[in-house]
């Protein structure tokens, strides 16, 4: 990182691979240490996850300490064109999602039907959990994860790639590492959000808008499984209208995605 840089976002662009590989193998150190020291570790899972989080929000406020500009980001989110494009990302990449649930929906069923004797089993449900757990489940997912994961994958590793390989590699690879943070079901959907904020951030140089994005994106998630709409979506009429929003939304990123490269290339960032 580069400490005679004032500017948030230049100070953002100059931490470079090495630095943040070493703080996140530090931060989980630290992060294994207390769990095997602490037994509330053991019982909650997030507690692990959100000390990883603190760490690492540490090494970046350390990083981009003393930087001016973050102001003016923020202000940048309140633009018309930013707020409209905000809310665009953020409805397509939920019906898109949508899309993907229902597919495995059915490709599960399928499986199920060709398997005499075999029936679905509900792993997670958030009524069986303790309030703690789900404070923390929620804590992490729609603040810590978009705030640190932006930071990280947009941030940092997107923005190191892109010099050396070319925004589409670059878009990729940080995408692609992105995505297996995630569980095998959402997998796709995290891949294909994070090329659409790898999108976002090119055009306005400014991570609090990916931020965002990405706590909304995680609070619609939350918001679904918790009131269960997924079963009341997917129930026919309404499946139908899904499935062709579903579609809309799928071509609507593909464009955006398509557009948004172009335009970069135009721009001379490469």
């Amino acid at each position: 990182m580069d400490f005679s840089v004032n500017n948030f976002n230049l100070r953002l662009r100059s931490i470079r691979l090495g630095e943040l590989i070493l703080a996140i193998i530090i931060a989980s150190f630290i992060s294994i240490i207390l769990a095997t020291f602490i037994p509330i570790y053991a019982k909650y899972d997030d507690l692990f996850v959100l000390t990883m989080h603190i760490l690492l929000l540490i090494f970046f406020i350390y990083a981009l300490r003393g930087t001016v500009g973050l102001k003016d980001n923020f202000r940048d989110i309140l633009k018309p064109s930013n707020k409209k494009e905000i809310l665009y990302l953020l409805v397509l990449n939920y019906f898109f999602a949508l899309m993907l649930i229902a597919v495995i929906s059915v490709f599960t069923a399928v499986l199920i039907s060709l398997s005499p004797g075999s029936s679905v089993t509900v792993e997670f449900s958030s009524a069986d959990i303790g309030p703690i757990y789900y404070f923390l489940d929620l804590l992490t997912g729609i603040i810590g994860a978009p705030i640190i994961e932006e930071l990280i994958f947009r941030g940092v590793i997107f923005t190191r790639l892109r010099p050396r390989l070319g925004i589409i590699w670059a878009m990729i690879i940080s995408s692609a590492l992105f995505a297996l943070l995630h569980d095998p079901s959402g997998m796709i959907s995290a891949f294909v959000f994070g090329l659409c904020m790898c999108v976002i951030y090119l055009k306005t140089d400014n991570i609090i808008i990916p931020m965002i994005i990405h706590c909304l994106n995680n609070t619609l998630s939350y918001g679904t499984d918790l009131l269960q709409l997924n079963n009341f979506l997917f129930i026919y009429p309404l499946s139908v209208v899904m499935l062709i929003a579903s579609i809309i939304a799928f071509v609507g990123i593909i464009i955006y995605l398509s557009n948004g490269v172009k335009q970069a290339r135009s721009e001379g960032n490469k």
